[in-house]
């Protein structure tokens, strides 16, 4: 497809976008963040950015909201030059940035972070509470927000938090608000909600900028998308012009394509050895009496919504959830639950769900946190060699094709795929006999999450067994036999072949007919379906 203009048409009449970048180059050192990029957002427009992790699109976030200022090309807000660099109630009023990471306070409430920092009308008047929170209803309600003024930040969900974030953003009189990967801790229904209400804000005259790896959620809410790769624009056009193997195509620079783990590959053996079983395992206030086995060469997709549990079974086998009740074992060993040093001793091998809070230390070293596992294997007698540390970190990252200037960077620097990679790495350093891998591929792009699945699938192919738990429906295609949890029970379970519709319906809660978890997996949808609608 010809690259189309980098801005709407304009002409008598036609309002200039809310936001324009043109030629912004950046360096960082000898990194080139970016080079002669652009784009352009026009009022009350959806606007996709999408590229892979290191494209280049935080940097234009940064330069877009004036946290950085770019070394060439200009900035333009409805057609005004960007206010100064510095002046951050001027940028303020035209620009605001809802993170993947809350900034939302969470000991304050609704009311205090809504008006942080302009709680009072003077720095030296008091504060008038109650004219506070009259102000912070009348805020939440002139935009749809159903929450609490009074409410604790901690106590509000992501997607409330999410709704606070936006709401005070255009209390500051923004109408261009950048939405960074917004969806990646939603579940469907809180996806579905937040779309509602971003369209909502649309016909108000807000324009989003919406960064996103789930790509379809660019189909389902944005009518333009902007492609950057290699810290260059490559291509504006309407997103429904845009076919999606297309899209991947100016992402990577290749052609299309799929993991296709399971296509064509033997069943694995009925009397193969089970590596993981869970018998009536049960977590209070998550799941009840859940039982599963994970055979030797086996990946076991365990989907489900936020409310389902999964989450939760996943970390109990990995230590972290001491169980009510059941059994958890590894190679027919009981496991110690709610003891991660038990798991680890079994051969427990774990991707937390969170990088950020649960799988990096930020400020050390991607040798560091690629060994955390494994710091008894690097020096005699409780010490650690650092000699021992680079050669076992340059061994994981190479094998996990990690891009990093060198095992001794801090982790930190890394983009968002490279620095999953380091996770992933921390969890293979053990050799684990069972990898628990929650939502794997979380903000990762097309290119990492494809290399990412490629390598869980390998453990098992390694003769190990692999539990990946999550809701989205690209990390499922590499399994064997998908699982779904709904309200901490097992409710279906699926065979190879299985239809995107069947899956999506049991994770919601509302297939009445769906193949039970106890049906036979090959009674569950006929394999021969599979490559159809999976386009596998």
């Amino acid at each position: 497809m010809a690259e189309s203009a980098t801005a709407p048409a304009t002409g008598p009449g036609t309002p200039a976008p809310v936001a324009e970048a043109t030629g912004i180059s950046k360096r960082f050192g000898a990194t080139v963040a970016l080079r002669d990029a652009r784009i352009a957002v026009a009022p009350g427009e959806s606007h996709a950015l999408v590229g892979r992790n290191g494209a280049g699109k935080s940097t234009l976030v940064s330069i877009l909201t004036g946290l950085q200022q770019p070394d060439t090309g200009t900035l333009r807000f409805s057609g005004e030059p960007a206010p100064a660099f510095g002046d951050i109630d001027a940028w303020r009023s035209r620009v605001a940035c809802v993170y993947q990471r809350s900034t939302i306070i969470g000991e304050l409430t609704v009311a205090e972070n809504l008006f942080l920092n302009r709680q009072s009308a003077g720095a030296v008047q008091p504060i008038r509470w109650k004219q506070l929170r009259r102000r912070a209803e009348e805020l939440l309600g002139e935009y749809g927000v159903a929450v609490d003024p009074a409410a604790r930040a901690k106590d509000l969900t992501v997607e409330q938090r999410q709704f606070v974030e936006i709401a005070r953003a255009l209390s500051f009189g923004a109408r261009f608000i950048i939405l960074d990967e917004p969806t990646a801790k939603l579940d469907a229904r809180g996806i579905g909600r937040l779309f509602d209400k971003l369209r909502d804000l649309q016909d108000q005259g807000v324009a989003f900028l919406f960064i996103s790896h789930h790509l379809q959620e660019v189909y389902d809410l944005c009518g333009t998308v902007t492609v950057y790769r290699d810290a260059a624009h490559i291509l504006t056009a309407p997103v429904a012009e845009l076919g999606r193997h297309a899209l991947v195509e100016a992402m990577t620079g290749e052609s299309a394509s799929t993991v296709t783990a399971t296509a064509g590959r033997p069943p694995v053996a009925a009397d193969a050895t089970e590596l993981l079983t869970l018998e009536g395992l049960t977590l209070p206030g998550a799941c009840e009496d859940i039982s599963l086995t994970v055979r030797s060469g086996e990946v076991v997709g365990l989907a489900g919504a936020t409310a389902s549990g999964n989450v939760q079974v996943g970390e109990a086998i990995a230590g972290l959830h001491r169980a009510g009740a059941g059994r958890v074992s590894v190679g027919g060993k009981a496991v110690r639950t709610g003891s991660v040093p038990s798991a680890l001793t079994a051969g427990v091998g774990l991707v937390p769900e969170d990088r950020h809070l649960q799988g990096l230390v930020n400020n050390r070293s991607v040798a560091e946190n690629a060994t955390l596992t494994v710091t008894d294997q690097l020096g005699p007698f409780g010490t650690v060699l650092p000699a021992r540390t680079r050669t076992f970190a340059r061994r994981m990252i190479q094998d996990l094709d990690i891009k990093t200037p060198g095992a001794a960077t801090a982790v930190s620097a890394l983009s968002g795929g490279n620095q999953q990679k380091v996770v992933v790495a921390r969890a293979l350093a053990t050799d684990p006999r069972v990898l628990v891998a929650i939502r794997p591929t979380n903000g990762v792009d097309v290119k990492s999450k494809e290399f990412l699945l490629g390598r869980i699938r390998q453990v098992a192919d390694g003769g190990k067994a692999a539990l990946i738990v999550s809701d989205e429906l690209d990390d499922l295609q590499v399994c064997d036999r998908v699982l779904v949890m709904f309200h901490g029970r097992v409710v279906a379970e699926f065979a190879r072949g299985w239809k995107d519709e069947d899956v999506v319906a049991a994770i919601e809660g509302v297939s009445g007919d769906t193949p039970r978890a106890t049906a036979s997996p090959a009674s569950a949808v006929p394999a021969s379906s599979g490559a159809d609608e999976h386009g596998r």
